[in-house]
């Protein structure tokens, strides 16, 4: 069978959401060919190079997000007309104050029409006749409130992100993906519109998976506090994020109205996911798969960590609130004062790793045993890859209780990393965080220091729940959280989006494509037809082809304009 996948901001790239899961997904589905079409969010992310693909890697297109798109081309007169009736619509969609999710899907349709038979759109996106389809949509009657009273300088910031929102509309991803049996998109957004133009002009299955909804992720980007915009000289435009969030949301409806499935990560992913028009029918829940053999020495040692120490592991910014961690700890001090706090951190927030330092100095003075002896703070911030913790492993191995403290969270990974290490847990009641320990730990409310004292608290002093709790989590862990489950559910979901029989384009033909041409797999040759064994065919057997999958060969590799050729390494193709 062969795979299109689709990422955005990262798989092949070494860094990225992402990157992690699809890199395992493909090695874990050797059986199959996969087609990678990446989008890249930076010039950074590019330096820092992919990962090496395996051999069933065959294509790999890549296209930027951050860099112009100025491909020189103009419209005529008639085209220019074409492109603003249909820029009209998709604006119309986006303003109104009542949902009007056919006129942005005309729009976009027309739009994507256009730049397949025309070319990129990059001029006419940033033209004055863009410009004034936004205002005169904002000033429509019906549109709502928070785009009614938008300036020049709204719509032009507008216009500008627009274009690069639409860029994957001017990329001709879709004619390759015509020739793919399921188009799976890595993501929401615009990571699947390549997928919604496969699916629209030429009927390819079209599966999403989002671990993290895009829609709730961009309203979490931009929802700035007004006053730190203001301080850092960057005022916020409400009308600009108004805009855009209308876009997201419409697309995440158009994207949700028009995939064969959906595969969220967990279920706070999918009421997001039915708030948007999703049914249930098309909905699946697979948990996001990690390799549970790298936490096996961790997760089976009878000692279990430090009796007196604490963990937390995690990036170190605002919505992780380690602020209300560090005086929840200043609570278990008082209580326990021999209790040690150890932050380990996989990537920072400067200014906020500056805060937590100053705030943890400030609760925690350096304690010394007399006048003599070298004062040494309770609560020490380390990185993992250090001497003490060269491995997350190590890190959640260094105390008998992980805490987890955040305000925002969508699947929280290092909770599912410190179950398989057989911790105990305590947690805030956020995102899919009661859902991934299910009564294997405790789960206090957010920004309630007090809560969470007494939650770690009740651990430390009785190690046989904790130990308790910390042997239910791995067994839950170990299953629904495993790389091989997450392989086994997305192997089934391949097959069953191909059972469901060829896909053809609206008016199309049915049953135009033969299905022993979609059968999955390739085709192989008898074991009697190896070269030199040909004297050795059995009588009346039929002749077969010298070279398995070569050319002619149904199921065979094939590099799209080069009909009947074999390929064993990747291909590669930077748009």
């Amino acid at each position: 069978m062969r795979i299109g996948l689709l990422t955005e901001g990262g798989y092949p790239y070494a860094t990225g959401e992402a990157r992690l899961w699809c890199d395992r997904l493909v090695r874990g589905l050797p059986q199959h060919e996969f087609e990678l079409y990446a989008l890249s969010r930076s010039a950074e992310q590019e330096e820092r190079g992919r990962v090496v693909l395996p051999e069933h890697v065959t294509r790999v297109w890549t296209a930027p997000l951050w860099a112009p798109a100025d491909d020189g081309r103009t419209y005529s007169r008639r085209e220019r007309r074409r492109f603003a009736d249909s820029f009209k619509e998709l604006v119309r969609g986006i303003c109104a104050g009542d949902p009007d999710p056919e006129s942005f899907a005309s729009g976009l349709y027309g739009l994507a029409e256009l730049a397949r038979e025309q070319g990129g759109m990059y001029a006419a996106l940033r033209s004055e006749t863009a410009v004034r389809a936004v205002e005169s949509g904002c000033r429509a009657t019906g549109a709502r409130r928070s785009v009614q009273r938008a300036q020049v300088a709204d719509l032009l910031d507008f216009v500008d992100e627009l274009e690069r929102l639409l860029r994957p509309l001017s990329l001709d991803w879709y004619e390759d993906l015509r020739e793919v049996d399921v188009c799976h998109a890595a993501a929401g957004g615009i990571a699947a519109l390549p997928g919604l133009l496969a699916k629209r002009f030429f009927g390819v299955p079209l599966l999403v998976t989002e671990y993290g909804v895009q829609l709730r992720a961009h309203y979490l980007e931009h929802a700035a506090d007004p006053a730190a915009a203001a301080a850092e000289g960057a005022a916020p435009r409400p009308a600009v994020r108004a805009l855009l969030a209308a876009f997201h949301m419409r697309l995440a409806t158009e994207i949700y109205a028009e995939a064969d499935l959906l595969t969220p990560g967990n279920a706070h992913a999918r009421r997001w996911q039915e708030r948007c028009g999703a049914t249930r029918e098309r909905l699946r829940t697979v948990y996001p798969g990690m390799e549970a053999d790298r936490f096996a020495t961790v997760g089976e040692d009878p000692d279990r960590g430090d009796p007196d120490t604490l963990v937390w592991v995690g990036r170190i910014e605002p919505a992780k609130d380690l602020i209300a961690l560090l005086h929840a700890f200043a609570e278990v001090r008082r209580a326990a004062p021999q209790t040690r706090l150890r932050i380990f951190a996989t990537a920072v927030v400067p200014g906020y790793l500056a805060d937590c330092r100053s705030l943890a100095a400030q609760l925690f003075p350096d304690e010394a045993a007399d006048a003599v002896t070298v004062g040494e703070n309770p609560v020490t911030f380390e990185e993992i890859g250090g001497p003490e913790a060269p491995t997350s492993a190590h890190a959640y191995g260094s105390g008998r209780v992980v805490v987890l403290s955040s305000v925002i969270e969508g699947f929280p990974i290092t909770l599912a990393e410190a179950m398989l290490c057989g911790r105990a847990t305590v947690s805030t009641d956020v995102g899919a965080v009661c859902e991934v320990i299910g009564g294997t730990g405790l789960v206090v409310p957010p920004r309630n220091p007090r809560a969470l004292a007494d939650a770690c608290l009740s651990l430390l002093r009785d190690p046989e729940r904790a130990h308790r709790l910390g042997a239910a989590a791995r067994a839950r862990a170990l299953e629904l959280f495993t790389v091989e489950q997450n392989v086994a559910a997305f192997r089934e979901i391949y097959l069953e989006l191909l059972a469901r029989g060829p896909a053809r384009a609206q008016g199309g033909v049915p049953f135009e494509q033969p299905l022993e041409a979609r059968v999955p797999g390739h085709w192989t040759s008898p074991s009697w037809a190896e070269p030199g064994a040909a004297s050795a065919k059995p009588p009346g057997a039929p002749d077969a082809p010298s070279t398995p999958g070569g050319p002619g060969t149904p199921g065979g590799p094939h590099t799209p304009g080069t009909p009947g050729t074999t390929t064993t390494t990747a291909k590669e193709a930077t748009v």
